[in-house]
């Protein structure tokens, strides 16, 4: 089985935790992608859903699909938020942000009731650390921000670490918000609890890919089927 089938078995597994008349926090990525289209059939099937987006790519995709996208308030409740994860350990800490959405994708996993996490198998692993870790930076004197933030990760045991602006075609990569990501390369990390919170002090850093205790049930894909960590 490839990973596209792993991650579309996912998303039909988290399916499952949909029901009628829900708001539905939709992630970003090849992944959120399939849950997104299954929304979309349920919708045209006659299902009351809402949405909202942590892209604007999402955001185009779910309106293709004809899901309603809301903007919320301060009452609206977001039933299930379901999204991808670039590395998920057996704590269920993960990292995210491959596809720079990681504040966007923080906020509404935070707000969601209840946060599911979808992946084809290959994004378990033992311990958080061999993707880069997305850092997402004000723009405003960026650079001193970097400094602060190198300076941060020496002091919590990663002296060594590699970080790049992230680029695409010589170009500094944007978010939707219009913020730069730095991409840390850190080797394993024992501690992604106490890193998250160490990097979220830091002036100008607005989130770390670092979610740590925001699920409790991530859904793996692979060639023996479902693999569910938590409930």
């Amino acid at each position: 089985m490839d990973k596209e089938a792993g991650k579309r078995l996912a998303a039909e597994e988290a399916a499952n935790h949909i029901e009628r008349d829900m708001t539905l926090g939709l992630g970003t990525g090849s992944t959120a992608a399939y849950f997104v289209d299954i929304v979309g059939k349920l919708v045209s099937e006659g299902w009351d859903l809402r949405g909202v987006p942590t892209s604007e790519a999402t955001r185009e995709h779910a309106e293709r699909v004809g899901v309603e996208i809301i903007e919320p308030d301060e009452a609206t409740v977001i039933d299930l938020a379901v999204d991808g994860a670039d590395e998920a350990d057996p704590s269920l800490n993960l990292i995210k942000g491959g596809g720079a959405a990681l504040l966007r994708e923080k906020i509404i996993a935070y707000a969601a009731k209840k946060f599911i996490v979808i992946a084809d198998k290959s994004k378990r692993v033992a311990a958080l650390g061999a993707f880069p870790l997305p850092v997402e930076i004000s723009p405003y004197s960026w650079a001193l921000t970097v400094a602060a933030l190198r300076r941060t990760l020496a002091d919590n045991g990663f002296a060594e670490a590699n970080l790049e602006l992230r680029a695409r075609d010589g170009e500094a990569v944007k978010t939707d918000g219009g913020n730069l990501i730095i991409d840390c390369r850190l080797g394993r990390i024992e501690n992604p609890a106490a890193l998250e919170k160490a990097l979220a002090a830091i002036p100008g850093v607005l989130e770390s890919g670092l979610f740590c205790g925001m699920t409790r049930m991530a859904i793996f894909g692979g060639e023996d089927g479902i693999t569910i960590n938590g409930a």
